[in-house]
């Protein structure tokens, strides 16, 4: 399963075409820095299992609630979306994963989050049966992107974001950091 779609190949395509000159003018290669956002706590249900497809073990974890927290966001994590996974002998985790927040203010706020995990194959075996692995001992990381309307959340359309996750037996966590 490929991660490429039209947002990612736009993205790409926009930062080939920037001239180096204006590159260097705006600090030349120096590498953007992180600021910590808000995290999240997605709660899961027991997976669903699709069988072998794409390339590896296809399964679904649904969304059944949870938090957000941190001084860019508060609120709840609606029930009712899903994490979409290929996992591969490898080790390796392809993840996408679409649901909303209802933050503190009542905004109704669409996340999608397509990410990778990456462990041995005795660490990725552990996370799958539920236990808790330190997060150490594996590579989580994700990019969201997400859908909101204008007004005091409209920053979240305006940037872009990375966050690192944690596989927990029933919730996930994510600690959301904007790129600057």
């Amino acid at each position: 399963m490929t991660l490429i779609n039209r947002r990612n190949l736009a993205a790409a395509g926009a930062a080939a075409l920037i001239p180096a000159s204006a590159v260097q003018a705006q600090g030349g290669n120096t590498a953007p820095g992180l600021a910590y956002r808000f995290s999240l706590d997605v709660k899961v249900g027991p997976a669903q299992e699709l069988g072998e497809f794409g390339g590896g073990r296809r399964r679904v974890i649904p969304i059944t609630g949870g938090t957000a927290f941190g001084p860019g966001l508060s609120g709840e994590i609606l029930p009712g979306g899903a994490d979409w996974q290929t996992l591969r002998a490898d080790g390796v985790t392809i993840l996408q994963a679409k649901y909303t927040v209802k933050a503190a203010d009542g905004a109704v706020i669409g996340i999608v989050n397509t990410g990778v995990r990456r462990a041995s194959p005795e660490v990725a075996r552990r996370l799958t049966a539920g236990e808790i692995v330190d997060p150490s001992q594996y590579y989580f990381r994700a990019t969201p992107v997400f859908e909101v309307g204008p007004g005091p959340h409209g920053w979240l359309v305006e940037n872009v974001f990375v966050c690192v996750g944690e596989r927990l037996p029933e919730v996930v966590r994510l600690k959301v950091f904007q790129l600057g």
